[in-house]
């Protein structure tokens, strides 16, 4: 069964080992470089921001989720990242993961959700879609940290 609930720093360790998994095998984030988890706890007093885990029943971390503003973004809207552990994809962590956070952003009176999504991840296109999300635009020539140029789909969903 997965149980979702809000990170927090004694996660952070846990949830950096299965980021660093999926940016070691490429393809699916604009995350290159390892991270750590004193970056996730840094990232996580982001102000406006949510984090949220789903575990396993033993409480094995399967995935993360979180939404946070941007200067790229109107007040009314957040952008989304969502990460599943390698391998355990299609099983209901992402759904699990979204309910609690669309659950989370209407109650602060968000309007909308935005992703950015590598338009060479089609797990994660698949994922967005799935739940709703409705393409609005694009980046081209989206320069990534280690040099990697990629374009990416900009989605959003409405509350």
């Amino acid at each position: 069964m997965i149980h979702v609930r809000k990170a927090g720093a004694l996660d952070t360790r846990a949830m950096a080992e299965l980021l660093n998994t999926i940016i070691a095998v490429g393809g699916t984030t604009a995350l290159t470089q390892p991270v750590t988890g004193a970056d996730l706890r840094m990232w996580m007093q982001t102000p406006g921001s949510h984090w949220i885990v789903a575990e396993d029943d033993s409480g094995e971390i399967l995935g993360f989720q979180w939404i946070e503003p941007t200067d790229e973004l109107p007040q009314d809207a957040v952008s989304i990242a969502t990460f599943s552990q390698v391998g355990k994809t299609g099983l209901g962590i992402g759904s699990a993961l979204f309910r609690d956070t669309c659950d989370v952003a209407k109650k602060a009176g968000l309007g909308w959700i935005s992703a950015e999504i590598r338009t060479d991840n089609i797990g994660g296109l698949t994922y967005y879609k799935s739940r709703g999300f409705e393409e609005y635009g694009r980046k081209i020539g989206h320069v990534l940290q280690d040099g990697t140029v990629v374009d990416k789909v900009l989605a959003r969903y409405e509350l």
